[in-house]
């Protein structure tokens, strides 16, 4: 589902862009780690690309995967993205269907980031599922979500849209990472209120089990 331009201008805005690199990646960065030198990355929902350029340089990925539903965010990635030629794949695409949009196959990935998408699409737990088959054994999923506590406050339903059916609290999220086959830190939870919900899940290696 695509954002209005509330909160398109919301999520491009200059608070939005410090809590993310202030924050939440090095809150991230603490749970999951250091990638390989070598990490191939999938990003989903790639906005503007300023996620992605974190990913990039705070993470130091060697490659990023990108998609986006919305073709004028995924030309401004591009334009904002230019200096990473070789680094970065942008397309246009859906979360539920990674074989679609970037020819992804299975155990392909060494991390998978979301920066607060999944929320906005109606189908979430097909694009966990989706993230759970792209993981390579060991690979991570980096998320920051928002839960169905917030969505229901007024000022998310005044300002802006989103999916009205099948939302998830923070705990219905990492049950569904479990059912997947993913093993979630157990530092990983919800924040204010149980509004916003921050962790890291892996795939585990063969042989080992998610718990």
């Amino acid at each position: 589902m695509l954002m209005n331009r509330v909160e398109t201008a919301l999520i491009n805005s200059p608070p939005r862009r410090a809590l993310q690199r202030y924050y939440e990646v090095p809150a991230l960065q603490r749970l999951g780690g250091s990638l390989p030198h070598d990490a191939r990355v999938l990003e989903l929902g790639c906005g503007a690309g300023y996620g992605t350029e974190l990913i990039l340089a705070q993470f130091a990925a060697a490659r990023v995967d990108a998609v986006d539903l919305d073709p004028a965010m995924v030309a401004r990635a591009r334009r904002r993205l230019a200096g990473y030629q070789g680094r970065v794949r942008l397309m246009v695409g859906d979360a539920t269907d990674l074989r679609a949009a970037l020819d992804a196959e299975d155990a392909s990935y060494d991390a998978v980031f979301d920066f607060a998408i999944i929320h906005h699409v109606p189908d979430w737990r097909a694009a966990l599922s989706e993230v759970a088959r792209v993981l390579k054994p060991g690979g991570r999923f980096y998320f920051d979500e928002v839960t169905a506590a917030a969505l229901a406050t007024r000022a998310y339903r005044w300002l802006f849209d989103h999916p009205t059916e099948e939302r998830f609290s923070g705990e219905e999220f990492l049950t569904e990472l479990q059912h997947q086959g993913l093993r979630v830190d157990p530092r990983s939870r919800t924040h204010l209120r149980g509004h916003y919900l921050l962790g890291v899940a892996e795939r585990p290696h063969s042989g080992q089990e998610a718990r």
